[in-house]
């Protein structure tokens, strides 16, 4: 009973709050969604004073209260607000999709799924395909075939020197050394510390092209890097630090339209520096480069590792490199010091000036595949100068002053066998997130990292060092901290938006990114993580007269940083591709997380097969289990010789109704039977619309909001004849056909998609004479076993229309029982969803 009236309490005080507050109130949420057990917050924000702590938590689906709760009260006027509080429902493990009210706010719905991560780490591949020089597959044109020309050399300037290849470092197409093996050593180590390396797809071949190769999207990605790196050092103490410069700012062009002419004629070629290891400029601004240690141990610890990921599949390559690896490591201790980027036109330049922690990186490196303790001991030597990465330590930086952001030599010393080493780094990698978590103090986003230019990258790198630390010491000290800077990443910040282009796919993301590819092409750099929040003087210093449209997060722009998305704003909206690469180790871990957790929650939901859309086109696939699928919309004559069918094999089908089929009156008792006889009743929309173009699937026909009410309303319909919104967990969409939007949308009320299994041919059984793509009943069946004989058919699902035209006198349905009995002689059993 005290329960009871404080839930009743808690209700009023909840909904007894104006429209006004409303208004001025929001609620942030992880749009990509939280695992069953990870920690779980929501950041409320207002600018209303009186805002209350208490919240509710509902069902996406039925509005029903899940979970009540007061919020921790948090420092809302560094971000320009007049209340904030962090709302922790981390009680609620059961998936699902949900969404949270407060102060008359509510929050977008989202989703409590094992899968959430799924596939994450390829999305950013995405965009590392859109950055390929030389052979570009996104414009699938070549481009830059001329580079290009050593410069700072001391006697071979204006050599011609084949160095194609590579990234474009971001929008514009200057190409570093020291951001790409930053990233190049990211992706190698995403996949060398992944154990699942099921994680990794293979849907494109080398060239970035669609197609399948044998290989891991990843692996042809840090082959690409890697081939340039090599380039880039042709012979011992040899090293080239960047192509081109800043004269490449030139305005939007696509890479294969690039005329810029370095003095060599337009689009002919472009400079190429070389390490010179002292201050250098081709005009009158100049780096402050004081040796070569910080490029040359960036070449030594990206060569280290690739000899160790290629030396089964390329044993003479990872030679090769591994002799240049330890040339590379000797010429960074005879000359420490930096190497910076060189500028032309103006004094902005990435201005790195650590180098230890390249060095030590690269003897780690060799330490953590060798064992040898000499290696260590080098490590340690180099390691035990900069104890904490100094952005950690210090909140501030200047461009790229103390890159790489995270020093992953730490990681592989805390790794030690060592005890005495082992100690030392996890207390250093401790004292870095310790700097972190004491400036995050009461900011109700658990944010204490600077905000730089490139600021979402020092986040990136702060997560993966809380993820090494958690693993290595045990210590779960920062998890909360990591978990918040995570779900700041997918909208749980000011401005309620992910960072990462393109995702979710239905939810708040960038789609005014700085790109030519937008500007051109009206596409996005999908998979890109945009530079970030940046400190407001910073922003009015470098780009403050950049923005082209009015500001939409003007309310949110008042407090300590400000984001702009806009496509003229390249200092918070520009992706990067060392910032997109360093999430690849953290989600590709977050993948395998859901994975275990779905295992722990149910075995039948550890193992499903989904297509390029997301839907699930096969379950259990390690099974000789087959899923049969029946649709209705306006039509079901064959409706009950599959019922008799069904009965007579004693076999559940599983069946999807749309609301307009559930209301015909003529159809009652056939649902009726449907439901009485165990089979597995399902939504297949309200309406029967169209979600997406036939011709342009990325595209949406439909709101958000449109979608979730047709969906909604059907599972209205259902409930009508028994069928609870939680027993339709499957969903199939009408004309079985949908785009990752859709998916998404239904994800975050709880539902999953699932379509027939790609290959089966059943669903063309609605054609009729004179339809170009007309099959026989006896065409479908032949290429059925066809499929199943070259593929197999374990956890497919195979669709047959009770309802087609009558014109089509050859009814599949009528073959049911010839198809179930030749499966079965197959081996094949049959199941419901």
């Amino acid at each position: 009973m005290r329960f009871l009236k404080i839930s009743v309490f808690l209700s009023l005080i909840l909904f007894s709050v104006s429209n006004q507050l409303a208004a001025n109130s929001w609620i942030r949420v992880n749009q990509a969604g939280y695992l069953p057990a990870d920690i779980k917050v929501a950041v409320f924000i207002s600018l209303n004073e009186k805002s209350t702590p208490v919240f509710e938590v509902r069902d996406a689906l039925t509005d029903k209260i899940v979970f009540q709760g007061a919020g921790k009260k948090s420092d809302a006027i560094s971000w320009g607000m007049k209340s904030a509080y962090r709302f922790d429902f981390s009680k609620i493990e059961k998936e699902g999709g949900y969404y949270i009210v407060s102060n008359g706010a509510k929050s977008p719905n989202f989703r409590i799924a094992a899968d959430s991560y799924e596939g994450l780490s390829d999305f950013l591949l995405e965009y590392m395909r859109q950055q390929r020089c030389g052979d570009n597959p996104y414009t699938g044109e070549l481009c830059h075939q001329d580079d290009g020309y050593i410069v700072g050399h001391p006697s071979r300037n204006g050599e011609k020197i084949d160095v194609r290849g590579g990234w474009h470092d971001a929008t514009d197409y200057l190409q570093y050394t020291t951001t790409s093996a930053t990233t190049l050593y990211h992706l190698m180590f995403s996949w060398e510390q992944q154990k699942d390396k099921s994680v990794f797809k293979d849907n494109f071949d080398a060239r970035g092209r669609k197609g399948a190769n044998g290989t891991p999207d990843i692996l042809d990605e840090i082959r690409w890097g890697l081939d340039w790196l090599d380039r880039m050092n042709p012979e011992d103490k040899v090293m080239f630090n960047q192509i081109a410069d800043d004269r490449d700012h030139a305005g939007f062009r696509l890479p294969n339209k690039d005329k810029v002419d370095y003095g060599w004629g337009p689009g002919t070629g472009r400079p190429v520096y070389f390490v010179s290891g002292q201050p250098q400029s081709l005009g009158k601004h100049f780096n402050r480069t004081t040796g070569v240690a910080s490029t040359a141990g960036k070449f030594a610890s990206s060569f280290a590792l690739a000899s160790e990921i290629l030396k089964e599949s390329d044993p003479e390559y990872a030679a090769k490199l591994r002799d240049k690896a330890v040339k590379a490591f000797a010429f960074a201790e005879e000359f420490p010091g930096n190497t910076q980027t060189a500028c032309v036109v103006s004094p902005y330049f990435y201005e790195e000036d650590t180098w230890v922690d390249d060095v030590e990186l690269a003897a780690a490196t060799f330490y953590k595949f060798t064992g040898d303790a000499n290696w260590r001991k080098r490590a340690d030597y180099w390691g035990q100068l900069e104890p904490v990465t100094p952005w950690m330590e210090l909140g501030r930086g200047r461009h790229y002053q103390f890159y790489p952001f995270i020093n992953l030599g730490h990681y592989y010393l805390a790794s030690s066998s060592d005890k005495a080493t082992k100690d030392k780094y996890i207390q250093y990698m401790k004292d870095g997130l310790e700097h972190l978590r004491k400036r995050a103090a009461d900011d109700p986003f658990i944010y204490g990292i600077p905000f730089l230019w490139c600021s979402n990258n020092l986040v990136s790198a702060a997560i993966t060092q809380a993820r090494l630390y958690r693993e290595v010491s045990g210590d779960e000290t920062y998890l909360e901290m990591e978990m918040a800077l995570r779900d700041w990443l997918f909208g749980t910040n000011p401005w309620g938006t992910s960072m990462l282009v393109g995702f979710p796919k239905g939810g708040d993301y960038p789609d005014s990114p700085h790109s030519s590819y937008t500007v051109h092409n009206g596409d996005l750099t999908y998979g890109g993580l945009v530079d970030g929040p940046i400190e407001r003087l910073l922003f009015l210093e470098r780009a403050g007269k950049s923005l082209t449209k009015p500001d939409m997060y003007a309310p949110f722009n008042n407090g300590k940083a400000v984001y702009h998305d806009d496509i003229g704003d390249y200092a918070s909206n520009e992706p990067t591709m060392d910032g997109t690469a360093g999430l690849s180790f953290y989600f590709a871990k977050m993948e395998s997380d859901g994975k275990e957790q779905a295992k722990a929650i149910s075995e039948k939901s550890a193992l499903t097969l989904k297509d390029s859309q997301g839907a699930v086109v096969r379950v259990n696939p390690d099974k000789k289990v087959i899923y049969l699928a029946f649709t209705a919309d306006s039509m079901f004559q064959g409706g009950g010789k599959i019922l008799k069918t069904l009965a007579s094999n004693k076999i559940k089908g599983s069946f999807f109704l749309t609301g307009n089929f559930l209301r015909i009156p003529e159809q009652k008792g056939t649902i009726e039977k449907i439901v009485s006889q165990g089979h597995y009743v399902g939504g297949h929309s309200d309406k029967h619309l169209l979600y997406a173009p036939w011709d342009k699937r990325e595209k949406s026909l439909v709101s958000g909001d449109s979608l979730r009410n047709d969906i909604i309303n059907n599972l209205v319909e259902l409930q009508k004849f028994g069928v609870s919104q939680k027993d339709a967990v499957w969903f199939m969409p009408p004309y079985e056909w949908y785009n990752k939007e859709s998916v998404y949308t239904a994800s975050t009320l709880g539902l999953k998609t699932i379509n027939y299994t790609p290959g089966t041919a059943t669903p063309a059984d609605y054609t009729y004479p004179g339809m170009s793509s007309y099959k026989t009943s006896d065409e479908l069946i032949a290429k059925l076993f066809a499929f199943e004989k070259s593929n197999n058919l374990n956890g497919a699902i195979i669709l047959i229309h009770p309802g087609v035209d009558d014109r089509r006198a050859d009814k599949l349905y009528d073959r049911l029982d010839s198809i179930i009995k030749r499966l079965k002689k197959l081996g094949y059993s049959f199941d419901r969803l």
